[in-house]
C-alpha cells in the first residue's frame, strides 16, 4: 500500500485497552504481541514500531489475518464493491462458492427463456411463407450419356398429380393419415415437441417407426422447401410450420398434404394414388384401402406388394410390411377414436386390400426407362436429394452409360431371342427373361445394362436385383478365400488364424467323385439338423476321381468346391464375396451349399465383383451417376473409393484359373480370338437359371437368363428345359453366346491387353479322400464346339456309409440346414433363396454343374431358386 495511505503511528500510551493489557503482564516484562515472534536484536520489552497492514500480515504466524472484533472483513469489503452477478459467490468458501443461489438460477432461466422467445418472435416476424405455386413448380430432368450428349428429358413434367378439394377426400382417408402420422393434428400448433420425443424413444427401443414431424411440417416440406437434411432447412421448416399452423385452416393444411405427398408408382396426391393402386377416384376409397394408402406414405418403395427397388423390397417382404402396417393403422384408428372396433374387425376379416399391378410410366421406352430408374435410385441412395425432390425435376444428371455399349448389349440379347425363342410355337419359350450388366474394371463405371425387353411392358430391371441364383459363377470366391486364408488345420479348433492354416494352391487335389459324403474341416461327417448326412451330387452323376481345383473349376465339378468351402470355412467364403463387391443383402444363408452359388447377386454386382479380379484385387463399387447439377450448380459428384480386397497374386491366380474355363472348359463359347478372357459358367438346380460372367482387362460383364410368369399368383422361377428347342439351358449356351457377341462389339477397336501373370501361391494340399500321392486323373480336352448329344458315361454309386445316411436331392431343404462346423451356422435365407434352417420346403438350391461336358459325357443342368 502506498505510503500516503498509511495510518500514523499509534501513541505509546495505547489508551484504556493498553492499560488493561499492561496491568495483566508480569512485572518488569512486557508480553510479546499476540501472534508475533521476537525480533533478533530487540529487547523483549521493546514495542516494535507499527509497520502497517503489510507488516502485520508478514509478522503474523496464523495465516489469514483475523477480522477485527465485531465482524466486517471480507464481507464488508465485498459489500462495498457489490457485483451485478454474484458468481462465484462472495462470502462462501470451497465448493460452496460455485453453487449458484436460487435467485441466480431463476434469473438465468428467465433470461434464457426471454432470449429464446424473443429470437423466435423476431424469426416468426421475419420469415415469410413462400408461394406454394412457385415452390412446387414442376420441371424436367435431363439425363446425359457418358460422352456428355443428351440421353433423354424425363421426370418432372410427367408427374401423375391431380389436386382435389378436401370435400372429395373421404373421411376414412383423412382419419387414417391423422391416426398414423399425427393424432394431435387438430390440436397442435404446427409442431409437436412431444411427438418428436416419442419418435426418438420409439426408434431407440426398436419399436414401430413413427415420424416426429407433424402433418403441418410434412405439408410445409412437400410444398415450400427442399428435401435436404440440414439444420438450417429443419429450423426453417419449424418456423414456417408454426406460422402456417397459426394462419391457415387445418382442413386446408390436411388437403394440401394429401395432395402433395408421394404414394409411390409415380403418384403424387391422393387422387393419383387411388387411380394407381385401385383404379378408382379417391372419393370411392374404402376404410381398408385408405389404411393401406396411408401406409405407403411411410415409404412407398417398401410397401408396394409387387416389389420395389433393391433386395430389401422384394414382393414377399413388401407384402408382409404392407399387411402389418395396414393392420396397425386400423388398430391405431380404433385407439384414437376414429374407427369402431367392430368396423376394424369387419375390414380385417375381409383381408388385405390387394392393389392392382403397376402400370408403366411414359417416355421410358426400350432400355431408357431402366437406365433412368437406375440413375435415379443411385442418386437417392448416395446423395441428399430425395425421390420427391428428384421427381420435381430441374436436374442435369450425367450418367456413366456408354450409348454404343448399351445399344450393342440390347442387340446381342435380342438377336439370340429372335433366333431361338418361338413363344407362339413352344409354350416353354414364354416368360424367358434376360438381364445383363457391364462394368469397367479400375473405375467401377457401369457402362451398359440390359434390363428387359421394354421398360414400358416389363417393369423389373433384370440388371438390378431379381433374386436369381448364380450357381457356379460363385466358385471363384471360394477359391479366393482358400488362397487368402488357407485350409484349416484338422488338429486345431474351428477358429484359427491364417498362420495356423495352410494356403491352398489351384493345383491342390480333391476328390471329384459324385455323391461324396460331406465332411467338416476336421474330417468328421457333417450332419444336418435331422442327423442326416449330405452327399453332394455332380452334374450328370459324374465321378471325376482325384482332380485339381483348377480342373474342378474348368469343368464345374461340385464336390471339390463344396468340400473346399468346408475346409476353409463358409464364413470366410462369405467374407471373400463381400470383399469382392457383392451386396450382403443379396447373399444367401450360410449352409454348405453356399459355396456352390445359392446366393442371388444382381448382374451389376456380379460384374463388379469379377472386375475386382480383373483389376488385380482392387475393389470399386459400381456406380451409374458421375455428377448432378441444378441450375448450373453442383448438387452431387461421385467420389471414387477403392480398397484392396485380395492381394494382387491371389486375384491374378483366380484369373489364371478362370482363363482355363474359357480356353478349354465349359466356357469355350466365350472365346474372343486372340483377346485373353477369364470367365465362369453357372447353372442351377432344376435348370431354372443360367449365367455367364467373364472379363478382359478392360471390361467385365455378367449375363443371366431365367423364366418367370409375371401373371402367376405365386411367383417362382420355372424350368428352362426345352427352351429354344434345347434339352437343357446352361451358362455355356445362350448366356455365353450373348456375352461373346456383345464383348466383341464393345471392345472392337480397343487394344488387346494381357492380364498380369500369376506367381506360384500356396501348397498342393490333398483334400478329404485324396491320397498324398494321387495318380493323375485323366481329363479329356473339350472340343471347341462341344456336342450336346454325347452319350452319358457310367456313374459309380455313392460309397456306402457305416451309419444310416441318405443321398440328398438338391431340392430337399433338410440337406441344407444345421451347423456344419464350429464357425458356420444356418441363418435365415436372403432374398431369392429361402433358408432351409427350419427344415421346411424351399431350401437353398445348389449348382449341379454346367454344360457342355467333355466329349463322351453328358451333363444335367440345374437352376435358380424361388422369388424370396
Amino acid at each position: 500500500m502506498s505510503e500516503h495511505r498509511r495510518k500514523p503511528p499509534r501513541s505509546q500510551g495505547g489508551g484504556r485497552a493498553a492499560a488493561r493489557r499492561a496491568a495483566q503482564q508480569p512485572a518488569g516484562r512486557r508480553a510479546a504481541p499476540r501472534n508475533s515472534s521476537a525480533v533478533p536484536g530487540r529487547d523483549r520489552g521493546e514495542t516494535p514500531p507499527y509497520g502497517g497492514r503489510a507488516a502485520a500480515r508478514r509478522g503474523g504466524t496464523g495465516g489469514r489475518r483475523r477480522a477485527p472484533a465485531g465482524g466486517g472483513g471480507r464481507r464488508e469489503a465485498a459489500a462495498g464493491r457489490r457485483r451485478l452477478v454474484d458468481y462465484p459467490r462472495a462470502g462462501r468458501e470451497g465448493w460452496r462458492r460455485w453453487v449458484p443461489s436460487w435467485r441466480l438460477v431463476v434469473g438465468a432461466a428467465a433470461s434464457f427463456a426471454g432470449l429464446i422467445f424473443g429470437t423466435v418472435g423476431v424469426a416468426l416476424a421475419v420469415v415469410q411463407v413462400p408461394s406454394a405455386q412457385l415452390a412446387s413448380k414442376v420441371q424436367k430432368n435431363v439425363y446425359y450419356w457418358s460422352d456428355g450428349k443428351q440421353m433423354v428429358v424425363a421426370g418432372g413434367g410427367n408427374l401423375n398429380r391431380q389436386i382435389v378439394p378436401i370435400s372429395q377426400i373421404p373421411l376414412s382417408m383423412q382419419n387414417a393419415v391423422i391416426s398414423a402420422e399425427n393424432a394431435s393434428f387438430y390440436k397442435d400448433w404446427g409442431v409437436d415437441p412431444m411427438g418428436i420425443a416419442r419418435a426418438i424413444v420409439k426408434m431407440a427401443q426398436g419399436g414401430e417407426t413413427q415420424s416426429g414431424s407433424t402433418i403441418t411440417q410434412q405439408f410445409v416440406k412437400n410444398t415450400y422447401l427442399s428435401q435436404e437434411q440440414t439444420l438450417k432447412r429443419k429450423i426453417t421448416e419449424l418456423l414456417i410450420s408454426v406460422k402456417v399452423g397459426a394462419t391457415q385452416d387445418k382442413h386446408d393444411i390436411l388437403a394440401g398434404y394429401l395432395n402433395t405427398a408421394y404414394y409411390g408408382r409415380g403418384a403424387y396426391g391422393i387422387q393419383a394414388a387411388a387411380r394407381a393402386y385401385y383404379d378408382k377416384d379417391c372419393s370411392d376409397l374404402t376404410p381398408s384401402e385408405s389404411a393401406y394408402l396411408a401406409a405407403t406414405l411411410n415409404g412407398p418403395n417398401l410397401y408396394d406388394p409387387y416389389g420395389g427397388q433393391g433386395p430389401a423390397a422384394t414382393p414377399e417382404k413388401n407384402t408382409k410390411r404392407a399387411t402389418d402396417r395396414w393392420k396397425w393403422t386400423l388398430d391405431r384408428e380404433v385407439e384414437v377414436g376414429h374407427l369402431s372396433a367392430a368396423d376394424r374387425d369387419k375390414w380385417v376379416g375381409q383381408g388385405f386390400p390387394q392393389p392392382q399391378k403397376p402400370k408403366p410410366a411414359t417416355n421410358r421406352a426400350g432400355q431408357i426407362g431402366y437406365l433412368t430408374d437406375l440413375a435415379d435410385n443411385y442418386i437417392t441412395a448416395h446423395s441428399t436429394i430425395s425421390k420427391g425432390e428428384l421427381d420435381k425435376g430441374g436436374y442435369q444428371i450425367y450418367t456413366t452409360f456408354d450409348r454404343d455399349k448399351v445399344n450393342a448389349l440390347a442387340k446381342s440379347v435380342e438377336a439370340v431371342r429372335r433366333a431361338n425363342l418361338k413363344p407362339d410355337k413352344r409354350e416353354v419359350d414364354k416368360f424367358v427373361q434376360f438381364g445383363g450388366a457391364s462394368v469397367e474394371p479400375g473405375t467401377g463405371r457401369i457402362v451398359a445394362i440390359y434390363g428387359g425387353e421394354n421398360a414400358l411392358t416389363h417393369f423389373t430391371n433384370n440388371a438390378d436385383y431379381t433374386g436369381v441364383q448364380v450357381g457356379s459363377t460363385f466358385k471363384p470366391f471360394v477359391l479366393a478365400a482358400a488362397m487368402t486364408h488357407g485350409k484349416r488345420n484338422p488338429a486345431l479348433g474351428p477358429q484359427q488364424s491364417d498362420s495356423e492354416r495352410t494356403l491352398v494352391s489351384p493345383e491342390s487335389i480333391y476328390n471329384g467323385d459324385d455323391k461324396l459324403t460331406l465332411r467338416m474341416y476336421n474330417g468328421a461327417v457333417w450332419h444336418d439338423r435331422d442327423g442326416s448326412e449330405w452327399h453332394q451330387k455332380n452334374d450328370g452323376d459324374e465321378d471325376r476321381g482325384l482332380i485339381s481345383l483348377r480342373t474342378a473349376m474348368q469343368f464345374s465339378v461340385n464336390t471339390p468346391y463344396i468340400q473346399l468351402g468346408m475346409d476353409v470355412g463358409t464364413d470366410l467364403v462369405r467374407e471373400a464375396a463381400l470383399a469382392a463387391g457383392l451386396d450382403k443383402e443379396q447373399l444367401a444363408s450360410i449352409t454348405p451349399t453356399f459355396s456352390l452359388g445359392t446366393s442371388a447377386p444382381s448382374a451389376i454386382r456380379l460384374a463388379g465383383a469379377y472386375a475386382t479380379f480383373a483389376d488385380s484385387g482392387r475393389q470399386i463399387d459400381p456406380y451409374s451417376v458421375a455428377k448432378v447439377e441444378k441450375n448450373g450448380k453442383p448438387a452431387y459428384e461421385h467420389e471414387q473409393k477403392s480398397q484392396q480386397a485380395f492381394s494382387p497374386n491371389v486375384a491374378n491366380n483366380v484369373t489364371d484359373v478362370l482363363r482355363t474355363v474359357v480356353e478349354a472348359g465349359t466356357g469355350t463359347a466365350a472365346k474372343l480370338g486372340a483377346r485373353p478372357v477369364a470367365g465362369k459358367t453357372g447353372t442351377t438346380d432344376g435348370n431354372r437359371s443360367a449365367w455367364f460372367a467373364g472379363y478382359t482387362p478392360q471390361l467385365s460383364t455378367a449375363i443371366g437368363m431365367y423364366r418367370v410368369d409375371p401373371n402367376a399368383k405365386n411367383q417362382e422361377f420355372l424350368s428352362m428345359r426345352g427352351v429354344g428347342g434345347k434339352p437343357t439351358i446352361h451358362g455355356a449356351s445362350f448366356p455365353a453366346e450373348i456375352w461373346a457377341d456383345y464383348m466383341g462389339k464393345a471392345l472392337k477397336g480397343t487394344p488387346i491387353k494381357q492380364f498380369d501373370p500369376p506367381r506360384p501361391i500356396g501348397e498342393k494340399i490333398f483334400g478329404d479322400g485324396a491320397s498324398p500321392s494321387p495318380a493323375p486323373a485323366p481329363s479329356a480336352s473339350p472340343s471347341a464346339s462341344p456336342s450336346e448329344t454325347a452319350e452319358p458315361s457310367p456313374s459309380a454309386p455313392a460309397s456306402p456309409s457305416p451309419r444310416p445316411s441318405r443321398t440328398c436331392g438338391l431340392l430337399d431343404a433338410r440337406c441344407h440346414t444345421g451347423d456344419h462346423d464350429g464357425t458356420d451356422s444356418g441363418t435365415s435365407a436372403g432374398p431369392g433363396a429361402t433358408s432351409g434352417a427350419t427344415g421346411g420346403p424351399g431350401g437353398p438350391e445348389s449348382d449341379t454343374g454346367d454344360e457342355p461336358a467333355p466329349p463322351g459325357q453328358t451333363r444335367r443342368q440345374g437352376g435358380g431358386g424361388l422369388f424370396g
